[in-house]
Parts: C-alpha cells; sequence; structure tokens
C-alpha cells in the first residue's frame, strides 16, 4: 500500500486542521495508508510521526491550530538538514508527501521537491501573502478575530471620545489590517504597500474629529515601516499639538488561535481534497490554492521565494471611504 505523508509548518493558522482531515479521509479512500508528521519539518527530519485514520482526524475540524503540531524550521535550510528530511522520508517508506503552510514553508516545500521528493503543497497562512492563491487557509478566521477586536474597542473609543491605534499581525503584507480596518470603519489604515508618515496618521485622525466625530480608529499592519510604537512615540511627543489622546492595542497572537470559520473549513476540506486528487494525478512540485474561486495548481518553482502584496485597488478603496 502506498504510504502518504502529511505535515503542517511555519505559523499555524484556523483550518488547517479542516485541511489535515480532508488530506486523510481522501487518501485513504483512494487506497493510501497516511501519517502525519508532528511538529513540522523539525518532526520531519527527527522522524517523528503518527499514523492517521479515518478516525484520528474526527472531531477536529472546528478547532483552531494544527492538531499535528507546528515549528518554524531554520534546519531544513541547510544542505544536511534537507538530506536528513529526506532520508527520513525514506526510512517511513513514504511516497509523497503534502505540506500544509504559508511562504516559508513552502519555499522548504520546493526545496524537497527538488531532491525528487513527490510532494504537493497547500496554501495556508493567515497573511494571505502566498503567491499562488487569492486567499488562503486562515486568513479570513484572523480578519474575523481582529474585526471583533476593532468594533469593541469603537464602542469604548466612542463613550470616552477618544481615538485608539490598533495593530495587527500581517509580516510584510497588509491584508489583515486592510480587510480588517475597511470591514470596521476604521479612520485610518497603514499598512507596508502603502506606508504612510506619522504626520498623515496624525491628521487622518484630526480630520476625523474636523467632521464631527467624536473618537477614530486606526488600524496598522506590524509590518509597516511606522508600525504602532513608532507612531505611539510621534503621537506622545506631540499630544499637546494634536489635540486627542491615542490609546494602543496590539492584537498580537490571538488573532491566529481562533476556531475557523465556515469559510476556512470549507477551504481546508477542498483544497486538502485537491492535493490528494493532484498526488494521485502524480501533479507533483505544486502548490494548490484558490484562485477564481477553485482550487488551481501553481509550480512551486514559481511560489518560493515570492509574496504577494495586499490589493491596490482595496488600498485606494480604504482611503476613499475613510474620508
Amino acid at each position: 500500500m502506498t504510504r502518504l505523508a502529511v505535515l503542517t509548518s511555519g505559523g499555524d493558522a484556523p483550518g488547517m486542521n479542516a485541511a489535515i482531515r480532508a488530506v486523510t479521509r481522501t487518501a485513504i479512500a483512494a487506497g493510501y495508508e497516511v501519517i502525519g508528521y508532528l511538529h513540522g519539518y523539525t518532526g520531519l527530519i527527527a522522524g517523528e510521526f503518527r499514523p492517521l485514520g479515518a478516525r484520528e482526524v474526527g472531531g477536529v475540524m472546528h478547532l483552531g491550530g494544527t492538531m499535528l503540531g507546528t515549528t518554524r524550521c531554520e534546519t531544513l535550510r541547510s544542505a544536511s538538514g534537507l538530506e536528513q528530511a529526506c532520508r527520513s522520508l525514506r526510512d517511513a517508506r513514504v511516497e509523497a508527501l503534502v505540506v500544509i503552510g504559508g511562504n516559508g514553508s513552502q519555499t522548504g516545500a520546493h526545496e524537497l521537491s527538488r531532491q525528487g521528493v513527490p510532494l504537493i503543497g497547500v496554501a495556508s497562512t493567515i497573511d494571505n501573502d502566498l503567491y499562488g492563491a487569492d486567499v488562503t487557509i486562515g486568513a479570513t478566521s484572523a480578519v474575523d478575530v481582529a474585526l471583533q477586536a476593532i468594533d469593541r474597542l469603537r464602542v469604548t473609543a466612542a463613550s470616552m471620545q477618544r481615538a485608539f491605534l490598533v495593530e495587527v499581525m500581517g509580516r510584510a503584507c497588509g491584508y489583515l489590517a486592510l480587510v480588517a480596518g475597511i470591514a470596521g470603519g476604521a479612520e485610518a489604515i497603514v499598512v507596508p504597500e502603502n506606508p504612510s508618515e506619522p504626520a498623515e496618521v496624525a491628521e487622518e485622525l484630526r480630520a476625523a474629529y474636523a467632521r464631527g466625530k467624536s473618537h477614530a480608529i486606526a488600524v496598522v499592519a506590524e509590518g509597516a515601516p511606522f508600525a504602532a510604537d513608532a507612531l505611539m512615540a510621534y503621537f506622545g511627543t506631540h499630544r499637546q499639538r494634536l489635540g486627542f489622546e491615542l490609546r494602543l492595542t496590539k492584537l498580537g497572537h490571538v488573532q491566529r488561535g481562533g476556531a475557523p470559520g465556515a469559510f476556512d473549513r470549507m477551504l481546508g476540506t477542498t483544497l486538502g481534497a485537491a492535493a490528494v486528487e493532484a498526488l494521485v494525478a502524480k501533479r507533483y512540485g505544486v502548490l494548490i490554492g484558490l484562485r477564481d474561486g477553485q482550487p488551481a495548481h501553481t509550480p512551486l518553482a514559481e511560489v518560493a521565494g515570492r509574496s504577494r502584496p495586499a490589493d491596490s485597488a482595496l488600498i485606494a478603496l480604504a482611503h476613499t471611504l475613510a474620508r
């Protein structure tokens, strides 16, 4: 019987468990034996895995995180790490591998593929910055968490007539800040793709007060050149001139740990099943990601080392709506 392995790598994302479940059950239906490597590439290199059957992946789809665990593994970047990973797969009699993760994970998947490992990647990252996918597993659930926080902060902001600065995750991609900011009606949104100087943010918030608003919300991506700490330092220095008080909330990792919403449960299921279909068809070395509403194949050689910025049209729309 052909043995297939699955692992999750990099930052955890809501919906990963749905993908693991779909990979496992679809593979079993296709006649595969399935194992899951623990703790991402670290577990692959160490040869740590567990058998996965239909029951082992039952009752996990609604859970956040990943039942297999995950790490960021620098060892795989080395020649010796790659060699050990390939040896581990051979020792475990694995004939195909599914890697669920984001940019770094799929770059590692590409390196393994170049070593001859039959492999399929599945697009999963809350940052939604993966080339080859319109939306990745975990992104919409992370936006929902950020939006809930913005909505709650706005209640306090309105009650106390204050301005709030909310920092969200996303590294070098502004997707989370942009979508949560637009959906939350933010008066200012700061993203890496369209950097804003502190004075510009101050002017946008001051303009909100000038239009008669009693409060304001600014949303900033953690990867922006002037992120939360830099903005707070500027506002602290110029507080008297600006004329209003600003409070900071950093959402941090709470955006990762929420339960996946319906969209991410379905996305994880759809992409996980499509990954097994690609393996059955021997279409190795590709990333499975959602494009134009359907699972699509993108060569890992095109994905590795690249990222997809936030939509410029949404950035323009955010500026229009904030006025």
